[in-house]
This record gives structure tokens, sequence and C-alpha cells, in this order.
């Protein structure tokens, strides 16, 4: 018999983790869709089993997250500007998709909705904002793209409970950010700047937590940020998938058909 495998962890709750796509990558001929390497190994390193989703039916999210355990929101293109009701679309705003944009916003309210544990990362964030009625700075004055942040966590906050009250270092990259934050959302971190960089729902159905930074790019070495990706998965350990109706028992004595058949 082969020795166990201490890393081999059962029973791994189901993270939903939407692809992108991409018109073109290696080793394919073809069309992708493809989600980080980091965000995935992540999320497995933290005890959760990544699962890359097809970004189709939003009219369907509902029977299609039924199946998961915890939701990760990721990085991605830009939000077509529409969606947050702006009349232009500036120069910079790039690789918008509106099926994905559906699709994140459907995942985002269902995950509201249920209180299925959700992180939500960067583009994630404003997709959390937008749904929730906020407003998004198409292209900011000065960008985060390969920006380093010092930031402290909101004491009383989810972000807090994950990784601790002290300052950590956020890892940017981003042209956009909050504009006008959605009003059942607050703010547990901002950038020197003022830049917004983690929110919450005020009264949260379940664990959520959404940040503007990307916390897979140093997860392997800063356990802070590793931190975020263990807090989603035990919430999704714990959560609770809600009860299909039972059939009703048939009571028809044997020999005796049930009225209206």
């Amino acid at each position: 018999m082969s020795p166990t495998n201490p890393t081999i962890r059962p029973n791994r709750p189901l993270i939903a983790l939407p692809c992108r796509f991409a018109a073109t990558t290696s080793a394919l001929r073809y069309a992708a869709e493809v989600t980080a390497q980091a965000l995935a190994e992540a999320v497995y390193a933290a005890g959760g089993e990544p699962f890359m989703m097809h970004p189709a039916d939003p009219w369907d999210i509902g029977a299609r997250l039924a199946r998961v355990d915890g939701l990760l929101l990721p990085g991605g293109g830009d939000l077509e500007p529409s969606t947050y009701g702006a009349a232009s679309v500036h120069g910079e705003v790039y690789d918008v998709d509106e099926t994905q944009d559906a699709f994140d916003l459907a995942a985002a309210h269902h995950a509201l909705t249920t209180g299925l544990p959700t992180l939500a990362i960067c583009r994630g964030l404003q997709v959390l904002n937008v749904a929730l009625g906020g407003t998004l700075t198409q292209h900011m004055p000065t960008h985060h793209r390969h920006v380093v942040h010092r930031i402290k966590p909101d004491p009383n906050s989810t972000l807090a409970r994950a990784v601790g009250p002290d300052h950590i270092e956020a890892s940017c990259y981003h042209h956009q950010s909050i504009d006008r934050l959605a009003t059942p959302l607050r703010i547990t971190a901002q950038a020197a700047d003022g830049t917004i960089e983690a929110v919450e729902p005020t009264t949260p159905k379940g664990w959520f937590l959404a940040v503007q930074w990307h916390p897979e790019d140093t997860a392997k070495t800063n356990q802070a940020q590793q931190s975020l990706f263990t807090a989603l998965t035990e919430a999704s350990t714990q959560h609770k998938h809600p009860s299909p109706p039972r059939p009703k028992a048939d009571l028809t004595p044997p020999g005796v058909e049930a009225p209206g058949a």
C-alpha cells in the first residue's frame, strides 16, 4: 500500500472560478478560456478545489452555481461602461466583453442573495460595486499598474479577520477604480492616494470580501495574501447549500386511483 500523501485533503470545497476569454494562447490553435495559474494554485494551496467555469447562460446562474461551495470573481478586462450608466467610453477602456460582463454580474448578484462565500479580486471588486449600483472611474489620472501599496485594513472587517490588523503590501495592476461606492458596501481599506482598495457588504448573508489588488501575485511568499484564499476556502467548507424541496409523499392506498390521475 502506498504511503499517505500529507498534502491530500479529502472533500475539498469546490470553488467556482469563472474563466476569461482569450483570443489566442500557447498550445492551442483557436480562442481559449483561461484562468491565472497563480489563482488556481492559491485556491488549491488553501485546501480548495478550483473549478474553472464556462462563463455562459447568466439566466441560469442559480442552477449552475448550486453545485459549488464558493466563488472567486477574478481580474480581467474592463466592464462595458454602459453597465454603470456611463454615456461615453474612455479611449483606454479595453477587452470589453458583454458575455463576460453579464455572467460576472449575475454571479455577484447570486452570491449576494444566497450567501455563497465569495472573494472578488480587482475586476471582481468593480463587478460587485456595479452590480449594487455603484460606478467606476474609467481611467485613473495615475494608474496603478505594477504598483505596490502599503495599506491598513479596517480592524472591524472581514479583511482584517483574514489578514490581521497590521499594514500589508498590496500588489496592484489596474487603471480603473471605484468612483461612486454602492450604498450596500463599506470601505475596509484605502491606498494613500484615496483609491478604494477593499470593500465588503454592510449586511452580508455570507462570507464576502472584495479587494482591488491581486493577492495571488505574492500568495506563495506572503502569508497575509495567502490567508485571503484560506479564509474563502474555510468559509466555503462551512457553507450549507439550500436544501432542495422534498417531493410530497404519495399517501394514496394501494389499488386506489389518486385524485386527478
